[in-house]
C-alpha cells in the first residue's frame, strides 16, 4: 500500500529506524549504537526501550570485554514485517507463467499438491477426539503460518473463518490459490469432506466448511 511505504520511509529515516537498520546487520551494544549514531548512551537506551516495548528489538546475549559486560541488542522476529517482501509478486508471476503455458487447471493441481506436501511436512493429521478439536488444531497451524482464523458453528456445521491469509495477496489474480489452503486443511483433518467458501476479489476472505461434524 502506498501509505505503508511512505510510513516506512519516514520510519527508517528516524533515529529508531536507523537503529533497526543497524541491528538488521548485526547485534550491537548500546555503546556501539551510540558511536554509530553519534548519540549519548542514554538517548540510545530511550530509543531501545521504545523499540522493545513495540516488540521490534530484544536483548540477545552479553558482550564481555575489558570493562563491564554489556547487553547486545538484536531485532525481534516481529521486525521482519517492517521490511518489504517480494514473495507475493514472485509467486503471482510464477503462477501466471504456469497458467499461460499449461492452463488454470494445472495451476490448481500444483497448488493442491503443495498443500498436501505442506501438511505432511507439518506432521500430518491434527490430533483430537472430535472434528472441532481437530479443526482447532488446523487453526493453530494457520496461525503459525501467518494467518488468522477462528472456528465457529453454523447450523450444526463447523466453519473455519479466515480473517488474514498468507496467500491473500495473490488471490485476486489467482483465486485457485485457495485450493492450496483447502488441500492443506483436508490433509490436516484427514477428511475430504471440506468445502471452500472463500470470497475472492480485491479483498479476499477465506472460509472453509466441514460438511459433516459427526466423525
Amino acid at each position: 500500500m502506498p501509505g505503508t511505504r511512505r510510513w516506512d520511509q519516514r520510519f527508517f529515516a528516524s533515529t529508531r529506524g536507523r537503529i533497526v537498520t543497524l541491528l538488521r546487520r548485526a547485534s550491537l551494544t548500546v555503546d556501539e549504537l551510540a558511536d554509530a549514531l553519534d548519540l549519548t548512551d542514554n538517548a540510545v537506551r530511550a530509543h531501545l526501550a521504545t523499540l522493545e516495548r513495540d516488540g521490534l528489538v530484544q536483548q540477545r546475549g552479553v558482550r564481555r570485554g575489558g570493562g563491564k559486560p554489556a547487553y547486545a541488542y538484536a531485532l525481534a522476529p516481529e521486525a521482519d514485517a517492517l521490511f518489504p517482501r517480494a514473495y507475493a509478486a514472485i509467486l503471482r508471476h510464477a503462477l501466471g507463467q504456469v497458467a499461460a503455458r499449461y492452463g488454470r487447471a494445472e495451476v490448481e493441481a500444483v497448488l493442491r499438491a503443495v498443500g498436501r506436501d505442506l501438511a505432511a511436512s507439518l506432521g500430518g493429521q491434527r490430533p483430537g477426539a472430535t472434528p472441532e478439536e481437530r479443526l482447532e488444531g488446523v487453526q493453530q497451524v494457520l496461525a503459525e503460518l501467518g494467518g488468522l482464523a477462528e472456528v465457529r458453528r453454523e447450523e450444526g456445521r463447523l466453519v473455519l473463518q479466515g480473517y488474514s491469509c498468507p496467500l491473500g495477496a495473490i488471490v485476486p489474480d489467482h483465486p485457485e490459490a485457495c485450493q492450496l489452503a483447502l488441500a492443506l486443511i483436508q490433509s490436516l483433518l484427514g477428511s475430504d469432506a471440506v468445502r471452500e467458501r472463500c470470497v475472492h476479489g480485491p479483498e479476499p476472505r477465506c472460509a472453509f466448511e466441514v460438511l459433516s461434524a459427526e466423525s
